[in-house]
């Protein structure tokens, strides 16, 4: 009987029980990490005076077959090149797992081997893996409503920040400006590296930077054709667009005279010269262009003015050998007196 009772004790002490003098002890027995991130499992370890650690191993609890098992993380196929054991063989343990996945989720033990005994922990880690959730609200709002942007995972998170299309968000409430429209993200303050999947928000506006392209370049003259097009920025895009011109004085009064986008004048009169604007229309409201001036050339005042242009040129072609032959025979007068001045002073010298 004896032997028997020394033979299970044997069994028991060599089967990774905690024996008494020994201990694991997990920082946190329960922690939670990001998707895609890395996590540090902090573990501590103590044995028996006299003893020396040989080696050291991590598993991971697995159901297999309706059985709880413990399978070595190096066993596993999908923890190849993505743990790492940061402790020792004195009293560390940490472990260290990267770029985790959802499957990663789940019990972790230690296990530690002497020179006389083999322990594993007979509590776990559990580590917990989450991914981020962002939400805006609401996703379809006015210019200057209110928005609120919400970072959320299953577990306690240290503080969140927010990035649209790529920049920092200042604050996750805000009031709603054109330029907010855009896609979304959020990420744990210090990861930055691992972002939220992306929301978008849409913020609708009456037309804004309202402006008329004419197409014509150079001077207008009666009888062209031009075309006025109006263009604007806005959410939803504009669907009506008016012209107008302006009668009176300055903008007292304003005559309709077309409607789209492009104003065509296939004919221009002298009666389309005037200040002429658009103005776009969405669900939201409405704007104006700036004031573009329209003004048209009179025929017979361009014939005038190419017939005296002609006329100058004529006056210029015919005056300038003229003016060089006066110049010429100036010269050449100065030049003879200048001679009869010297022979005279010459001829008092001699005297």
């Amino acid at each position: 009987m004896e032997k028997i009772i020394a033979m299970l004790m044997l069994l028991i002490l060599t089967s990774g029980t905690v024996i008494a003098g020994s201990s694991v002890t997990f920082e946190s027995p329960n922690s939670c990490a990001l998707k895609g991130s890395s996590v540090h499992l902090s573990c501590s370890y103590n044995y028996l005076d006299g003893e020396t650690v040989k080696k050291t191993a991590w598993y991971k609890g697995k159901l297999i077959n309706g059985t709880w098992t413990r399978v070595k993380l190096s066993d596993l196929p999908s923890y190849q090149n993505r743990f790492r054991y940061l402790g020792d063989q004195q009293h560390n343990c940490d472990l260290a797992i990267d770029d985790l996945q959802e499957n990663d989720t789940g019990h972790y033990y230690f296990w530690f081997d002497t020179q006389m005994y083999a322990r594993r922990s007979k509590e776990s880690v559990h580590l917990s893996v989450t991914e981020l959730s962002a939400r805006v609200y609401p996703g379809r709002v006015r210019a200057g409503g209110t928005v609120t942007l919400e970072c959320r995972t299953s577990c306690q998170l240290p503080k969140t920040v927010w990035f649209k299309d790529g920049r920092p968000v200042a604050k996750p409430v805000f009031q709603a400006q054109a330029r907010d429209s855009g896609n979304y993200f959020c990420a744990v303050n210090g990861q930055e590296s691992v972002l939220s999947d992306s929301v978008a928000l849409d913020v609708q506006y009456a037309p804004l930077n309202v402006s008329v392209e004419m197409s014509y370049s150079g001077h207008l003259t009666e009888g062209s054709s031009v075309n006025l097009s109006c263009s604007s920025a806005a959410n939803p895009a504009a669907d009506n667009y008016t012209w107008y011109r302006a009668s009176g004085s300055g903008f007292s009064s304003l005559l309709q005279v077309g409607s789209g986008q492009v104003l065509s004048l296939p004919s221009v009169e002298a009666s389309y010269t005037g200040l002429y604007l658009c103005q776009a229309r969405n669900p939201l409201g409405q704007n104006n262009s700036t004031e573009l001036l329209l003004t048209t050339g009179d025929t017979d005042i361009n014939r005038v003015i190419t017939f005296v242009g002609i006329g100058v040129k004529v006056c210029i072609g015919l005056l300038l050998p003229l003016v060089i032959i006066w110049a010429w025979r100036l010269r050449r007068r100065s030049t003879v007196n200048k001679e009869e001045n010297s022979r005279d002073y010459e001829n008092i010298s001699i005297a």
